[in-house]
């Protein structure tokens, strides 16, 4: 184990940390995240984001304390997909719980794919039908490749539908993942999850489209007024992952004035239940104690192989 007293404290690249993850491990952690945030064993503030006006981006910083101490400072900036150049970019710091010594700092752009995809695996995963066979996914970003490795690692799909802006990106993440390229509507219809990973202002996904029991994992972020989802989507069962941090960012909520049925937390601890057969809609913006969990699997994971 590196001496993290006696040397400065190591610095992860995004090649090592990503040795470190696969959803076998991060899946059920991000549960145990999801639980112990609704239980009470998280104390973190609701994410604090300022608008860079003058280049289009986001700036957010994300402390949390729980298992681990940690901080994740993030950006987002949308119009990095047409220079070549991730949207989101971040680093994580972990912090000694008895002393405050900084403990390690790694690159958090994966860990940020990783998780996000991860969480709604584990929310998907309590809420699925057993007889699911049809994954629709609308975007051709970086979550919605994510989501479909997530997915289909949970259970094999008979089908995968996809939709983009563009025809041309469309049939290419098609191709990627072994899907169809198609409209929204005809993606979306009978499909039994349905993920929703754009950077739109104005909703891609209508409730008349879905299909009773269908699970949606709305992931897509621009602003806080910004949504995927239409009022119509918005009456199912809502699961978020926190009621203020959800509540105060999320614009499918903000613009529907739609009702949250419990957190992910409390559903996947048992402490709330799903009617069978209902139409179940996960509405997630992130939150720092996952981000700051996942540090501390990689940083677990790194030390015991050193």
């Amino acid at each position: 184990m590196p001496d993290v007293q006696s040397s400065a404290p190591p610095v992860l690249d995004e090649a090592t940390v990503g040795r470190f993850l696969s959803f076998d491990s991060l899946i059920p952690a991000m549960e145990r995240t999801l639980v112990a945030y609704s239980e009470g064993r998280v104390s973190q503030p609701d994410r604090k984001i300022i608008p860079v006006e003058a280049h289009g981006g986001f700036f957010g910083a994300m402390p949390a304390v729980g298992e681990a101490v940690g901080l994740k400072i993030v950006t987002f900036y949308p119009g990095n997909a047409d220079r070549g150049l991730p949207t989101h970019l971040a680093v994580i710091q972990l912090f000694d719980p008895a002393t405050g010594q900084l403990m390690v700092t790694m690159d958090g752009r994966l860990i940020t794919e990783m998780r996000t995809a991860s969480v709604s695996a584990a929310v998907v995963r309590k809420t699925i039908a057993p007889d699911a066979r049809v994954l629709a996914v609308l975007g051709t970003g970086v979550q919605a490749h994510v989501h479909v490795a997530a997915m289909t690692h949970l259970q094999a799909f008979d089908e995968i539908r996809v939709w983009g802006r563009t025809t041309e990106k469309a049939e290419a993440f098609a191709e990627a993942v072994g899907g169809r390229a198609m409209s929204a509507e005809e993606a979306a219809r009978g499909a039994d999850v349905v993920v929703t990973a754009t950077a739109s202002k104005t909703p891609v996904l209508e409730g008349a489209w879905l299909k009773p029991g269908a699970v949606v994992a709305a992931v897509g972020w621009n602003t806080v007024d910004s949504r995927e989802l239409d009022d119509a989507a918005m009456t199912n069962v809502v699961i978020v992952e926190s009621w203020s941090g959800t509540s105060s960012e999320s614009g499918n909520l903000r613009g529907s004035g739609a009702a949250i049925f419990a957190e992910a937390g409390e559903l996947l601890s048992g402490r709330k239940a799903i009617e069978p057969g209902s139409t179940v809609i996960f509405d997630s913006v992130g939150m720092a104690c996952e981000d700051v969990a996942t540090a501390k699997l990689i940083w677990d994971a790194y030390t015991a192989a050193s």
